[in-house]
């Protein structure tokens, strides 16, 4: 009789168990593997607690389910909507839907196509470039992209994410003097995690390894300052931050 009753729990379970890793791989969450499938149950109960309630409490879970699951569904939606209706805003919607997929030219090529709309944002359209160029590794387009977009904005950007994409990119282009002034000023405003970890990177390839060191240590010590929704959004800094402490 146990054993009539425990095959569809073991059924339920071992879903479960892969629906989590499927879930933590799709959304960033690598660090949680090793709780999946080293504590089986237990571990995907854990995770379900720690990583999907939040979403289903704060009403994000429908949406990154069918993200994960049915990636071309928010494609089909927002190309029907633009066959319906022309607009700019249903252009950047399926540019962004077209980027969640890494569908990154088709996206590039609707939002350059916003800027002929003389009636459009264009600081707005030119961001959204550089973070599409940015994103698909053309760092040069991006830098220039985000250069027009701050020409047209007192000469700043708005978003500590922008801010940290144009120190990034200033530094994979090779303006390494202006990618470090970035890197101090996005540290310095923000606190961020992840500018710690990229400028340690930076002085690593100036050869400057101690003061790398320095940057690293401080991505541990803003750790344990922040709660546990800011430790988990910088999960991967506060990784490689790790390693690049242990390979020192």
């Amino acid at each position: 009789m146990f054993g009539l009753y425990s095959y569809p729990i073991y059924i339920v379970g071992l879903v479960a168990q892969v629906f989590c890793i499927i879930h933590a791989l799709k959304t960033g969450r690598r660090d949680s593997l090793y709780l999946l499938i080293f504590l089986p149950g237990i571990g995907a109960l854990i995770y379900f607690f720690m990583e999907i309630w939040p979403e289903i409490s704060r009403g994000d879970f429908t949406k990154n389910l069918t993200r994960i699951f049915l990636p071309n569904h928010k494609i089909k939606e927002m190309e029907k909507k633009m066959r319906l209706t022309d607009t700019v805003s249903n252009r950047v919607n399926l540019a962004e839907a077209y980027a969640e997929q890494k569908q990154y030219d088709k996206a590039i090529t609707l939002a350059k196509s916003c800027l002929d709309d003389p009636f459009v944002n264009q600081t707005g359209i030119l961001l959204k470039l550089a973070r599409l160029f940015f994103a698909s590794e053309r760092y040069l387009e991006a830098l220039q992209y985000f250069e027009k977009a701050k020409s047209q904005n007192h000469n700043k950007l708005d978003r500590n994410e922008d801010e940290l994409s144009y120190a990034r990119s200033l530094d994979y282009t090779g303006d390494l003097i202006n990618a470090e002034a970035e890197y101090a000023r996005a540290i310095r405003i923000h606190h961020s995690m992840e500018a710690m970890y990229h400028y340690g990177c930076l002085l690593k390839k100036l050869n400057r390894p101690q003061e790398a060191r320095i940057q690293f240590e401080n991505v541990k010590t803003q750790k344990d300052l922040h709660p546990r929704y800011v430790r988990r959004l910088n999960s991967k800094w506060i990784r490689l931050s790790k390693q690049a402490l242990r390979a020192a």
